[in-house]
């Protein structure tokens, strides 16, 4: 397959260009377009071998649902299908604060969205994306788009136009290449069809955030049900991925243990002839200088910085030809928790708690 690049500019999104990508939607193509968190891969929400499609491109697991994505309230019908009106309130309600925006809902699904959507599941993840691009091209569609991070599937997701083109090229139709993203991580995903509603996948939309504005709200714990999980209802709840070719392990603890147990690691790899990343932070990456590679994710404390870089970082280790990663753990506070739940997949579940050393 050839895949079109076109390029557009999210200052000012050429409509000509935004109408023919949706032309290429609406007939079953592929369509991979930036996102505010990250590029998503897109296809007709209502074609069932299109939505099929995205999987092959992927080489996407076939029980890892997809979020569909709307550009006004008009398309929830044919999307949703509540199961009550409580459902249908608490979605109006946090739509109302974070609509458009990284906030995906997990609702009943209409029997107009295949159930290659939702992997057999009788649920749908909706979300109305803040980014022109992405918001202009689902109206030029005029139809809802399924998409999943545009990503082979269990590489870190993609937040440039070149980490998309590296990984789907001659396997989508086009490529929008919009720029960086500016979250850096997907969306959160919400369950609210159970009793209580639960953030299933952390993100840019905390747990806080939704309390906030519905009084109540839990969390899926992603550490303590690591391999657990036989049917997600959301996307990133039961597969490695975010993943860098190279093994990599998570080192949590006061900073003084993390880095003494990281140089340590280093020493010892680069002993072996292995090449050595670390992930870092501002503040200590300057502590490594023994790794050839150390990059950094920002400012200790800066979540949303951390969150921003952390895929590019994650490819940057690949393109440096890292064979090992050492990463730091970071503060799991607000978005924090987002972070750590990324490099938590990306490793594996290989987070080692460090004591420090008299």
């Amino acid at each position: 397959m050839k895949t079109e690049i076109v390029r557009i500019s999210g200052e000012e999104p050429d409509i000509q260009a935004l109408r023919y990508c949706g032309s290429v939607i609406r007939e079953g193509g592929l369509v991979a377009f930036p996102t505010e968190t990250v590029y998503g891969l897109g296809a007709n929400a209502f074609n069932d071998g299109a939505v099929r499609n995205i999987f092959t491109a992927k080489n996407r697991p076939a029980d890892n649902p997809l979020i569909v994505h709307i550009s006004d309230y008009e398309m929830l019908s044919g999307v949703a299908a509540f199961n009550n009106e409580e459902e249908r309130r608490r979605l109006i309600a946090l739509g109302e604060v974070y609509w458009p925006g990284p906030l995906t809902m997990i609702v009943g699904k209409d029997a107009r969205i295949p159930l290659s959507v939702s992997c057999g599941l009788e649920t749908v993840g909706i979300r109305m994306p803040v980014h022109p691009i992405a918001l202009a091209l689902i109206r030029e569609s005029g139809v809802p788009i399924a998409a999943p991070s545009a990503n082979a599937s269990g590489r870190p997701s993609p937040t440039k136009f070149s980490h998309v083109y590296e990984d789907l090229n001659g396997r989508v139709d086009v490529i929008i290449d919009g720029g960086e993203c500016s979250v850096g991580g997907e969306s959160t995903g919400l369950d609210l069809v159970s009793k209580e509603p639960t953030v299933l996948r952390p993100g840019a939309v905390t747990k806080e955030d939704v309390m906030v504005v519905l009084g109540a709200c839990e969390a899926y714990d992603w550490k303590g049900l690591e391999g657990k999980v036989e049917k997600p209802r959301s996307p990133g709840m039961k597969y490695r991925h975010y993943a860098p070719a190279a093994e990599t392990t998570v080192y949590a603890g006061t900073q003084a243990a993390v880095v003494a147990r990281i140089q340590r690691e280093i020493r010892k790899s680069v002993g072996k002839g292995l090449r050595v990343g670390v992930l870092a932070t501002e503040e200590t990456k300057k502590l490594y200088k023994e790794a050839p590679v150390v990059l950094s994710l920002g400012k200790m404390g800066d979540s949303h910085a951390h969150a921003e870089r952390l895929f590019d970082c994650l490819r940057t280790f690949d393109a440096q030809e890292v064979q090992v990663v050492f990463a730091e753990a970071v503060s799991e506070d607000g978005v924090g928790d987002a972070v750590m739940n990324r490099l938590f997949r990306a490793a594996g579940g290989r987070i080692i708690d460090c004591i420090e050393e008299d």
